[in-house]
C-alpha cells in the first residue's frame, strides 16, 4: 500500500509540474488525458483487480513520458533537442520513446490480464495475442491522432509531432511493436515470478 501511495504522489507531482506553463494547454490536455484516464481506471479497479507492483511502476513511467511530452510537446523535449544536435539527427525523437512505451507497457498489462484470467492456452499463442493487442492499441491511437488533427486543423500539429516526417505514423506503430516484443523478452520471467505471489 505504501508503495502505491508513493507512486500516486509521484504521478501527482509530475502532473502538476507538466501543467505549469506548458507549450500550449490544448496539446498538454491531449497528451496528459490518457494518463488521467489510466489513473481513474486503476483507482476504480484497485480493490477488485490489483495489479503487480511491476505493472503499477511501468504505468507510472508511461504516464511520466506522456506528461513530459504534454509539457514540452513531443517535438521539443530539451534533452532530445540536445541529442538531435549531438548525433546530427533530422528531428527530435522523443515521440519514439513514447511510442515504444505505448507497446511496452500495454504488452505487460495485456499479459497480466490474460494470464490471471487464463484466457489463452499455451505461451506461444499468449505472446502472439499480446503483440497483436499492443499493435491494435497503437493503430487505434494513430486513428485518434488523425481524427483530432482533422477536427482541430493546424492546432493539432504539436499533438501529432510528425516534424515533416512522412512515415511518422508507420514508424510510430513499428516502435510500439518493437516495444511489445522487448517487454516480453525482457520481463516475462520476472513477471511470472511476481504473478505467483498474487
Amino acid at each position: 500500500m505504501k508503495y502505491h501511495v508513493t507512486l500516486l504522489v509521484i504521478f501527482s507531482a509530475v502532473l502538476v509540474w507538466s501543467g505549469i506553463n506548458p507549450h500550449d494547454y490544448f496539446t498538454w490536455f491531449l497528451e496528459v488525458f490518457p494518463a488521467i484516464i489510466g489513473l481513474v481506471v486503476l483507482a476504480l479497479t484497485y480493490k477488485k483487480f490489483k495489479l503487480t507492483n511491476l505493472l503499477y511502476t511501468l504505468i507510472l513511467i508511461h504516464s511520466i513520458i506522456l506528461m513530459v511530452g504534454g509539457h514540452y510537446t513531443y517535438a521539443e523535449v530539451p534533452l532530445f533537442d540536445w541529442l538531435r544536435e549531438a548525433f546530427d539527427q533530422a528531428r527530435n525523437n522523443y515521440d519514439k520513446v513514447g511510442h515504444f512505451a505505448q507497446g511496452f507497457i500495454p504488452a505487460m498489462i495485456t499479459r497480466e490480464i490474460l494470464l490471471r484470467h487464463k484466457v489463452v492456452n499455451g505461451r506461444a499463442w499468449l505472446n502472439v495475442f499480446i503483440v497483436t493487442m499492443s499493435m491494435a492499441i497503437s493503430v487505434s491511437y494513430e486513428f485518434i491522432e488523425w481524427f483530432v488533427a482533422e477536427l482541430s486543423g493546424e492546432s493539432a500539429e504539436s499533438f501529432l509531432g510528425t516534424q515533416g516526417y512522412i512515415w511518422d505514423t508507420q514508424s510510430d506503430m513499428l516502435y510500439a511493436t518493437i516495444g511489445a516484443i522487448m517487454a516480453l523478452v525482457l520481463l516475462s520471467k520476472i513477471h511470472d515470478r511476481l504473478l505467483q505471489k498474487v
